[in-house]
C-alpha cells in the first residue's frame, strides 16, 4: 500500500495589504510533478537533437560546398597544365634550333676570326708607292684558325699575323726610304722592307723592286665578333 505525504502548505501574497498570508495546500501528487519535469527534459532534450542536428547539416552543407569548390580549381589547375605542355610541345623544336643557331654563330666567329679586308690594304700599297712603280705579283701567308703564322725569321722583327708580299717595276730607281715610312704608318702594316735590282731585257734596262710588309692583328676585320662576349 502506498503511503501519500500530506500536502505541504504553500504560502502566497496577502490579499489585503499588511494582511498575514493564507496558506495553500499542493494537491497535486509527485507522480504529476515529475511528469512534467520528464516532459520539459524531453523537450529540452528534443530541442538539443534539432540544434545537433541543424549545425551537422550547415556543416555538412560547408564541407560540400567547400570540396566541389575544390574540385573545381583543381579541374582548372589540370586544364591549365594540359594547355600548357601542349604549348609546350608546340615549341619542343625551339631549343634544338636555338643550339644549333649558336654552334653556327660560333663556327662563323672562328672561321672568320681571322679575315682581313685585303683591297684596302693593297690600295694601301699601291697608293704608297713613288710615281712610275707599276705591280706585277701580290702573295700573302697569313694565320688561319686552325693553325698559326709562320715564326719571323728575323729576330728583330716584331711578331705578325701574316706576311704581305709584292713585286714591282720602275723605269728610275725610287726613293725607297719614304715608301717604306709611309707603309710603316698604314694601320696593321709593320716592319715593311724593299729590295731592288737593275734588269736588262729586250725592252731596256727597268730596275725590279721586292717588298714585304708584316700584318699585325690590327689588320683583322672583325666583322662577326659578338661585341658583349669580346
Amino acid at each position: 500500500m502506498t503511503t501519500t505525504a500530506p500536502p505541504a502548505p504553500v504560502r502566497t501574497r496577502a490579499a489585503v495589504p499588511g494582511a498575514s498570508p493564507l496558506p495553500q495546500v499542493n494537491l497535486l501528487p509527485p507522480e504529476v510533478r515529475a511528469g512534467r519535469q520528464l516532459g520539459r527534459v524531453k523537450t529540452w532534450l528534443g530541442i538539443t537533437v534539432l540544434v545537433v542536428i541543424l549545425v551537422a547539416g550547415l556543416l555538412f552543407v560547408s564541407a560540400s560546398f567547400a570540396a566541389t569548390q575544390a574540385q573545381n580549381e583543381l579541374t582548372e589547375v589540370q586544364d591549365t597544365n594540359q594547355a600548357l605542355l601542349a604549348e609546350q610541345a608546340q615549341y619542343a623544336e625551339v631549343p634544338r634550333v636555338l643550339g644549333q643557331l649558336s654552334e653556327a654563330t660560333e663556327a662563323r666567329e672562328l672561321g672568320m676570326s681571322t679575315e682581313v679586308l685585303w683591297r684596302p690594304y693593297l690600295r694601301a700599297v699601291a697608293a704608297t708607292a713613288p710615281a712610275g712603280v707599276s705591280f706585277d705579283t701580290f702573295g700573302v701567308s697569313a694565320a688561319t684558325p686552325t693553325s698559326p703564322a709562320a715564326a719571323p725569321i728575323d729576330p728583330l722583327q716584331m711578331p705578325s699575323v701574316g706576311t704581305l708580299t709584292f713585286t714591282a717595276r720602275s723605269l728610275t730607281l725610287p726613293d725607297t726610304a719614304d715608301w717604306l715610312e709611309q707603309l710603316a704608318q698604314v694601320p696593321g702594316f709593320s716592319d715593311p722592307w724593299l729590295g731592288s735590282a737593275q734588269i736588262t731585257d729586250e725592252s731596256g734596262v727597268y730596275y725590279q723592286l721586292t717588298g714585304t710588309v708584316q700584318i699585325t692583328d690590327e689588320a683583322y676585320a672583325q666583322r662577326f665578333i659578338d661585341e658583349e662576349n669580346s
